[in-house]
């Protein structure tokens, strides 16, 4: 728009500024200088970049954005955002800040998965069973890999495409302390209490124990103990690189 200044600082940051932005926050001199700078640019907290056509993609919250080991830029909810568009995938978490590649746990959507099952003669007990499914866990596969084939066309994040991920065992819940009461997902809470699948996302096996506390229904708390199967995803050369 005419007369909007932006830009992207060097730590993805976007900044903006115009005549028609606010002043100051009303008698919060601190909230002020927090938000605007001496020059006039107002701090978003969004992260993002101009892509070859001059548009800006805002991708996600600036201190949410990390860098693989490599220095490629890892946006983890921008490309669990790119997962729920599936109708199968309920809820996704993404891991890779400082590792050498993305990874990402899935929640399916019991619904739409459980209907995709019935119409192919998958008999289930429960959503445990149903996620555990090697074809349940081959349709996420399939939604991963779109996923890293659009990732392959974007310069900027082609490589964070997701290497490997688990389809857990239990949907998340904010009752267990894994999403706020708004369905945020809680990434360092989970990373912490599914430490051991994490581990197995960046090791050597296909296999990994996990063992956590639940809220049932009724309000009594349990363990609960699942073997999860750690699966690989394709991955693709970047769109540019090919057509070189």
């Amino acid at each position: 728009m005419k007369g909007v200044e932006v830009r992207v600082l060097d730590s993805g940051e976007i900044v903006l500024r115009c005549p028609g932005l606010f002043r100051a926050y009303y008698k919060n001199d601190d909230a002020t200088r927090e938000a605007k700078d001496a020059e006039g640019w107002f701090h978003t907290g969004d992260a993002g970049f101009f892509d070859a056509g001059g548009h800006l993609k805002i991708i996600d919250r600036a201190k949410d954005v990390g860098k693989l080991s490599d220095g490629t830029l890892f946006a983890p909810k921008y490309l669990e955002n790119k997962l729920k568009f599936f109708p199968y995938i309920k809820e996704a978490v993404a891991f890779g800040d400082g590792r050498a590649h993305a990874t990402v746990m899935v929640n399916i959507d019991v619904q739409a998965v459980g209907d995709w099952a019935e119409r192919r003669g998958i008999a289930y007990s429960g959503y445990t069973d149903l996620a555990a499914k090697p074809q349940v866990i081959g349709l996420a596969r399939d939604c991963i890999e779109k996923v890293n084939a659009d990732l392959a066309r974007d310069p900027k994040l082609c490589g964070s495409q997701i290497h490997r991920f688990v389809v857990l065992h239990k949907e998340l819940d904010a009752d267990d302390g894994e999403l706020t009461r708004t369905r945020k997902v809680r990434r360092g809470f989970i990373g912490e209490k599914y430490a051991t699948v994490v581990d197995a996302l960046y090791g050597a096996s296909d296999r990994c124990v996990v063992e956590a506390q639940v809220r049932f229904e009724d309000g009594r708390t349990g363990m609960v103990r699942a073997e999860l199967h750690v699966s690989s995803a394709k991955t693709f050369a970047p769109v540019e690189a090919l057509a070189a």
